[in-house]
């Protein structure tokens, strides 16, 4: 039995007091950063690929079924509006397509050719880095693509939260997260959710601080969607510059972006 079905360390859960299965649920996730912080080399070395990969144009892939394919399609669509990077420079792809991100498409995981495809419709190349999402590491859609991605000569890493898997098996970077059994059996959206959604975080940030993507800790290449982050622009360049917030104001809705208005400002002066 792998461990991600393993059986919950708690039982009897329906007659618990919310209280207490608030405090064991807690408890449980509080094991997560403890199991990621183990796996930080994997992680390292796989972000360094990935960094290079893209500075010579590049792309990075998430493949993934399920919550695992949920997290990556939410990993890679907050890339352009926190970043300002292009659409498309991080996708994430899922078994069953854009309709299965709302609801479950049955037997769709279960196709070892399809994830391939998906990826294929992307004119993928060995440019490109492919990353696959799968708690369990054996779901065939997952497999398929990173094995067939890896024999293509693309680089390419996996997630996931059992050790030996088929799935850290095709991969060239495998990052192996155990967590231990869920709080509920077998509900890897828990703690194995968890687990992929810090690890996806802190590839998709290291990657873009490395990319130059951060000043400082800022994000000077956000996209100006909202009323709140033309705020937080104008904050920014108040604290860099030095200015009044509507000065701030003016040369951030001239330049587009916080990076572009400090920079002219600094020359112009």
């Amino acid at each position: 039995m792998t461990t991600t079905e393993s059986p919950s360390y708690y039982d009897n859960l329906e007659k618990m007091a919310v209280r207490d299965l608030l405090t064991n649920i807690n408890k449980e996730d509080h094991t997560v950063p403890k199991a990621v912080a183990k796996v930080i080399p994997k992680i390292e070395i796989l972000i360094e690929r990935i960094v290079e990969k893209m500075k010579d144009g590049g792309r990075l892939f998430y493949t993934g079924a399920g919550t695992s394919g949920r997290l990556g399609i939410v990993d890679a669509s907050e890339c352009p509006p926190t970043y300002g990077v292009p659409q498309g420079m991080v996708i994430g792809l899922m078994a069953g397509g854009d309709q299965a991100i709302r609801k479950a498409v049955e037997f769709a995981e279960d196709n070892p050719d399809q994830g391939w495809a998906d990826l294929e419709m992307h004119n993928i190349s060995d440019k490109d880095v492919v990353i696959g999402i799968a708690a369990s590491g054996k779901t065939p859609y997952v497999i398929g693509a990173v094995r067939k991605a890896r024999e293509k000569g693309l680089v390419t890493g996996c997630i996931t939260c059992n050790s030996n898997s088929k799935l850290a098996e095709a991969a060239e970077y495998p990052i192996e997260v155990v967590v231990g059994p869920e709080f509920v059996t077998g509900s890897t959206r828990m703690k194995s959710g968890t687990a992929q959604k810090l690890v996806l975080n802190m590839i998709s940030t290291t990657v873009m601080v490395k990319l130059g993507k951060v000043r400082g800790n800022k994000m000077v290449d956000m996209q100006l969607s909202n009323e709140k982050l033309v705020d937080r622009g104008t904050r920014m360049i108040m604290q860099e510059l030095g200015v009044g917030y509507d000065k701030a104001n003016k040369l951030l809705l001239a330049y587009g972006s916080v990076r572009d208005a400090v920079d002219a400002e600094k020359k112009n002066n």
